[in-house]
């Protein structure tokens, strides 16, 4: 009987490694550095070789494994190839599920790495036991993961859930990273968030703490609204409007049962959805308006739980 199941979450840096038992409940952890070297030829076989030498150090017969998924920062069609995933070096088309399946020795499913993030939260964590949800993660940029009863939306060549890059401001002037302007995470991303803070300190007058800091992070915009300062909150109610705007959005088209916000900038809290929240009800139809905004609740795990979900819940 097939025991174990793992789910690799491969970043530029790392690669998570979950190993899991058959009910998906996580037995050990780790990470392997990403050998990003000859536009990334090594990666599959490194990560392969990493689980056949824990499989070895454990005694555990290769014929165990019920298999084994990834996610991967690229757009992943639905048979499994990804076209192009620049910041791990792959700049062609690599059929992951094919290739890591023959090396792996089992089978092999590969998903977006947001999309596969939705999935863990699904699977495990804040949207557990929901059938329809949207995970929205804020970090550098804002990636999104549409899951539909346990299954990922990932569109005709891979580019489902998308969200970030969904338009919310006609007076843009600048360049989002996607070549339009007015997205979303322009305004809600990290790097978006202190952009936002940098023009409300030329525009505006009043005293704040982010004046004195030298290098303002979106922590900082969050930490200072909270303490009660008001340049801050006035940029943080910007930045939640925007976002409540684009979860109306998505929720207009979706209808989900659960949002579930996860990424770095989560980390600030309630007081996202607190502010969010005002928005959202005022732009989203009138059947959508009480659908849960909750914050994610498996961190950097939700990759890894995604990943093995694809092959326990397949």
């Amino acid at each position: 009987m097939k025991k174990y199941a793992a789910g690799f979450d491969l970043g530029g840096t790392t690669c998570k490694v979950g190993f899991f038992d058959a009910e998906g409940k996580l037995l050990e952890k780790w990470e392997v550095p990403t050998d990003k070297k000859d536009n990334g030829k090594n990666i599959l076989p490194n990560l392969a070789e990493n689980i056949h030498s824990y499989l070895r150090g454990k005694k555990i017969p290769l014929d165990e494994m019920i298999g084994a998924g990834i996610g991967v920062p690229g757009a992943v069609t639905p048979d499994g190839v990804v076209n192009k995933c620049v910041n791990i070096g792959w700049d062609k088309k690599v059929p992951i599920e094919e290739e890591m399946t023959k090396l792996c020795g089992f089978p092999v499913k590969a998903g977006n790495d947001a999309n596969v993030a939705a999935l863990g939260e699904n699977y495990m964590g804040a949207g557990k036991d929901s059938q329809s949800m949207v995970m929205v993660t804020l970090g550098t940029g804002i990636g999104g993961g549409i899951v539909i009863e346990n299954k990922m939306i990932v569109g005709f060549n891979g580019a489902g859930g998308e969200i970030g890059h969904i338009h919310v401001d006609d007076d843009e002037t600048e360049e989002c990273g996607c070549g339009n302007k007015g997205c979303i995470e322009q305004y809600a991303s990290a790097t978006g968030i202190v952009r936002l803070a940098h023009r409300a300190l030329l525009k505006e007058s009043m005293d704040s703490p982010l004046r004195t800091m030298e290098h303002i992070t979106s922590k900082d915009v969050f930490d200072q609204a909270k303490a009660g300062d008001v340049l801050a909150n006035k940029i943080a109610d910007d930045v939640c409007s925007r976002l409540g705007k684009m979860l109306a959005i998505v929720a207009n088209v979706v209808n989900p049962e659960i949002f579930v916000i996860g990424g770095g900038v989560s980390r600030a809290g309630q007081i996202i959805i607190d502010k969010l929240r005002p928005s959202f009800e005022k732009e989203a139809f009138h059947a959508c308006r009480g659908t849960k905004i909750e914050l994610a609740t498996l961190g950097n795990d939700a990759g890894i739980y995604g990943g093995v979900s694809l092959v326990l819940n397949k």
